[in-house]
């Protein structure tokens, strides 16, 4: 598996979809990631930290040009916790918890991402702006009330199967209502 093709996919569909999904700066961007699956294993199966960091390093290089805020979900081992920097969870009003990933306790990518930020903190929820689930690691559960699907020009990074979604505004009222177009 050759690690700069892996890391410039992460890179070119992050950029992709920070585009596409309007995402604004200082917004939060949830990343679910399998190295596993991104090596063509079983998730939960093959971790691998060398992939994570290359991975990672596209990715993180994509949402610090647009200013948003990454955000890392663990694996199940730690419920789907997420890292993020402290800065963010502050500005969000999420209360941190004291859990450290480590390759096969919250995933290699999530561990990635605590040793690459500047402040790295773990929280239990959040409500992203958007979504990147990387090997079908399951991130809905962290954006926001209404998630749309985007559709990239691309739906694999590595081997794994690659989803994403936006979030909007909810639609309220009735026959009656007018909607601001800008917010679809």
């Amino acid at each position: 598996m050759n690690l700069e093709n892996i890391k410039q996919q992460g890179y070119n569909l992050t950029k992709e979809l920070i585009e596409v999904s309007k995402i604004k700066e200082g917004q939060l961007l949830v990343i679910g990631c399998s190295t596993s699956e991104v090596a063509g294993q079983g998730i939960g199966s093959f971790s691998s930290p060398e992939l994570a960091e290359n991975l990672f390093e596209g990715i993180y290089a994509a949402t610090k040009e647009a200013k948003v805020y990454l955000v890392a979900q663990c694996c199940e081992h730690l419920n789907r916790a997420l890292i993020l920097e402290a800065e963010a969870a502050e500005k969000y009003g999420y209360d941190e918890v004291n859990v450290m990933p480590q390759p096969k306790a919250g995933g290699s990518f999530a561990t990635a991402a605590y040793k690459t930020f500047t402040s790295p903190v773990a929280v239990e929820h959040i409500k992203a702006h958007a979504g990147m689930d990387i090997g079908d690691t399951l991130i809905g559960m962290h954006l926001k009330d209404v998630a749309v699907p985007v559709r990239l020009s691309s739906d694999k990074i590595g081997e794994a199967h690659v989803v994403c979604a936006r979030t909007r505004a909810k639609f309220i009222g009735g026959s009656r209502a007018v909607y601001d177009e800008n917010k679809l």
